[in-house]
């Protein structure tokens, strides 16, 4: 397969800037793969489509103020993107400067705080930060919005790109599908009788990079941490399961796959994929040539996401982080 098979256009003015006034405000399309039936419903109904053999698995990840402005020694501007922290003073991240800081030379992030490069792993460096890197996000760190939303991080995005039930800190990106969920919709779904069910998954630099292969099977994900807890797989057994987002999905067939409850995934999910254990999956629209396109091709069929995705523009949908939901049937 062909990256360019999973282009589409998309108007700019669809591309949410903001989240709705309200997490459960949003619209959520409904497609049915087995008939290709399209349902236009709001949010706010998604506790109807839920009942008591589902259960529901929401990915707890906590993004952090991974981006930080900083210098070289010599006084080029930087700016530092933590992917995840290795230690208390040590972490992987992206470094944007004009030339590729050496081995050995200085950073300095914030108001000065000293960072060390110590190494290299393929894009990533691996910083020696002279301070605890927890307190240096904190004093001076930024929350990562995607590169499509125009704004500067604002006070509504550290609250509003994070879902309620943020509890592990490492992501670098929300898992975006929880972001509609209020208390109120979590406790709603239990008064349906679903379960709901956790596992974390830490969303890393990847998701921000494109596929630069042509060919779909050439793309190498990067890999993220994953933990599932045991009584998370007992939730699942006998039931419909509804993945919240791609994250879960992923982390879900990752164990299916290598019967491994935690560690690290680079699980590419693209037409052709066998799942094993998601049957619905509660998504928002994903960026043309993504691999998050592919994943959802992959669960419904790629003509019925290219057709849902042309009705979501026809009716006007708001499309990727800050935008609406969409809920597939397998």
């Amino acid at each position: 397969m062909l990256v360019s098979e999973f282009d589409y256009e998309l108007p700019e003015e669809l591309i949410a800037q903001r989240p709705a006034p309200e997490r459960t405000a949003s619209r959520l399309l409904h497609l049915d793969a087995r008939s290709g039936e399209i349902e236009d419903l709001a949010f706010a109904e998604l506790p109807a489509q839920v009942g008591g053999g589902d259960t529901v698995v929401l990915n707890d990840t906590r993004v952090i103020k991974a981006r930080l402005p900083g210098r070289k020694r010599t006084g080029g501007r930087i700016e530092v993107f933590i992917e995840r922290a290795l230690g208390a003073s040590d972490a992987l991240a992206l470094v944007r400067a004009s030339h590729a800081p050496p081995e050995g030379s200085e950073l300095l992030v914030g108001d000065g705080v000293r960072a060390i490069v110590s190494g290299r792993e393929g894009e990533l460096y691996r910083l020696h930060f002279l301070e605890p890197i927890d307190s240096v996000l904190e004093r001076f760190g930024a929350v990562p919005l995607p590169p499509y939303i125009a704004h500067p991080p604002q006070a509504e995005d550290a609250e509003r790109y994070q879902t309620v039930y943020a509890a592990v800190p490492g992501a670098v990106a929300a898992p975006t599908a929880g972001l509609h969920f209020d208390a109120a919709m979590l406790e709603r779904l239990r008064e349906r009788g679903a379960r709901l069910a956790k596992l974390t998954l830490h969303v890393g630099v990847g998701t921000f990079q494109p596929v630069r292969s042509e060919r779909v099977e050439d793309h190498r994900m990067h890999p993220e941490r994953y933990t599932i807890p045991r009584e998370t797989m007992d939730a699942l057994r006998g039931r419909r399961v509804l993945a919240v987002g791609t994250t879960s999905l992923r982390a879900l067939e990752t164990a299916a796959q290598t019967g491994e409850l935690s560690g690290e995934t680079g699980l590419f999910v693209y037409p052709g994929f066998r799942f094993r254990v998601v049957d619905r999956l509660l998504t928002n629209f994903h960026l043309p040539r993504s691999t998050l396109l592919m994943l959802v091709s992959a669960f419904a069929g790629k003509d019925r996401i290219f057709r849902a995705y042309r009705h979501a523009i026809e009716k006007r949908y708001r499309f990727f982080s800050y935008g609406d939901a969409m809920l597939i049937e397998r």
